[in-house]
């Protein structure tokens, strides 16, 4: 029983990064059925920025900087790498929207190198540790650990995977999102800005993102500038196994394949946990390449 909660804890926090991550996978490929694999080091880029703030609110020291400091830090942290994510739409997408899929597809993997070899010449190739300590305090519960930070880390998730969910739901911006998802073309008929939508989806992906990334810094430590390779690999993994383009199979994806490689870190060993991961991708594209709570759909010609 204990090993099962320590199991059950340990992958929530894991499943909550990939569904954070996984979300700007598939709401970017909804909208202009883009695979963004620079993806993932959005995520490293949060946690590089948070550890900037974090370094400058504490002096550079590891040290308590308040729960009002922190979440300062976390928001700007959130802003910033999602006015990158803008950015990167901008210019290195934009133009290039009209052009075949396997353009825009390379485009992204360049997009991926830079940012991490910008990462790495920005501040350094070596592993850094994160200057926040998180308590151990917690609850014992049958012999298991559980910290006040895990939970901490899994609520501010889903309130943020609410928060996106009653956006997309109940505003009008929500309201073209999903529009432009079904007929682009149309939309713009109708007088929607389309590059304007399209901007806003990757600021809120890119945010959630960087969101994921300081938490993940916090919780594992250390981070490095290749630390969004594999990390974005299973997040795409996620999204692929919840229904890519579905935005609660996203988060349903990436809860379940946070279980699934946890449990088998436990029970296989950690050295197998990328195995796991990717078995499960493959299995989902052969069995179910729609995912869980993916629909079959077809294309009108």
């Amino acid at each position: 029983m204990d090993l099962l909660i320590q199991i059950a804890g340990d992958a929530l926090v894991v499943g909550a990064f990939y569904s954070l991550i996984a979300l700007g996978y598939t709401m970017v490929f909804g909208i202009i059925k883009l695979l963004n694999f620079a993806h993932g080091d959005i995520y490293m880029l949060g946690a590089f920025i948070g550890y900037s703030l974090l370094s400058w609110l504490t002096g550079g020291g590891s040290s308590s900087a308040g729960i009002m400091g922190i979440g300062v830090v976390f928001l700007l942290t959130m802003l910033i790498v999602g006015g990158v994510g803008v950015a990167i739409q901008r210019f290195a997408y934009r133009p290039l929207l009209a052009m075949p899929r396997l353009s825009i597809l390379i485009t992204a993997l360049g997009v991926s190198l830079v940012l991490e070899y910008s990462a790495m010449i920005a501040w350094s190739p070596n592993f850094l540790v994160y200057p926040l300590q998180l308590p151990h305090a917690g609850w014992d519960v049958f012999g298991a650990h559980i910290t006040y930070s895990q939970v901490a880390m899994v609520l501010i998730a889903l309130v943020l995977m609410y928060g996106l969910h009653l956006f997309i739901a109940h505003t009008l911006y929500g309201k073209a999102m999903r529009a432009i998802a079904l007929d682009q073309t149309a939309c713009k008929l109708m007088g929607i800005n389309v590059n304007k939508v399209i901007a806003l989806t990757f600021f809120i992906g890119a945010s959630l993102a960087a969101g994921a990334g300081m938490m993940a810094g916090a919780y594992y430590g250390t981070i490095n500038f290749m630390m969004g390779f594999i990390i974005g690999l299973k997040a795409f993994t996620a999204a692929v196994l919840g229904g890519i383009g579905n935005i609660p199979g996203a988060v349903v994806g990436g809860f379940v394949l946070g279980i699934v490689e946890t449990a088998g870190t436990f029970f296989i060993g950690g050295s197998w946990k990328d195995v796991v991961a990717f078995s499960i991708l493959i299995l989902i594209l052969v069995l179910k390449p729609t995912g869980i709570m993916g629909e079959k759909t077809m294309e009108r010609m």
